[in-house]
């Protein structure tokens, strides 16, 4: 009968408690939702950064109204966040060179007005490892904020400048087609 019942006991929490549902890629796990400033973002999708044959990092795009088209999402007013998970150690500078192209091949002509505050960002990148995250997050109104593992490095004032950061990814002439894809919900 003891044991009767310590199964039970055991048995019980099991039907009461359920995991949030995930998507995994290439080891990296995101939540298919998450809540933020009690708004709902909904993870839009996810994708893998690769460079020549390297993979350098998973994607995950959160938004509070899930699209397809990303230059909608990008000139979007609505929380934004996109998340990178590393998949190898990466220098910095070669981040924020890389995403400084991603503004010079897709920001057109807003460009010259984003050049200080491109810098700027670029300053605050740091060094990553594997299994670093790096974290972007647009909410309407206020500065894009910057943070890695969890730790504020700063933010950058301007909706233009969230507008081209997130057409880094989304836009015409994105570095990485298959991630941008991924991000869509496309693959």
């Amino acid at each position: 009968m003891k044991i009767l019942a310590l199964l039970t006991l055991l048995a019980l929490p099991c039907g009461l408690y359920a995991a949030p549902e995930t998507k995994n890629l290439k080891g990296v796990t995101m939540p298919v939702s998450m809540d933020l400033d009690g708004k709902k973002l909904q993870l839009n999708g996810l994708g893998l950064r690769t460079k020549v044959v390297f993979k350098v990092y998973v994607a995950g795009l959160y938004l509070e109204k899930p699209s397809k088209d990303g230059l909608e999402i990008a000139a979007s007013e609505q929380v934004k966040r996109i998340e990178l998970v590393f998949l190898r150690a990466v220098d910095g500078a070669d981040v924020a060179k890389a995403i400084a192209d991603g503004f010079t091949n897709n920001a057109g002509e807003v460009l010259p007005a984003l050049k200080e505050r491109i810098e700027k960002f670029g300053k605050l990148i740091p060094d990553v490892k594997k299994g670093d995250r790096l974290l972007f997050l647009y909410r309407p109104g206020k500065a894009l904020e910057l943070e890695a593992n969890g730790k504020s490095l700063g933010s950058i004032e301007g909706k233009d400048f969230a507008d081209a950061l997130f057409r880094v990814w989304l836009g015409p002439k994105p570095s990485d087609k298959a991630l941008k894809d991924g991000l869509l919900g496309l693959l």
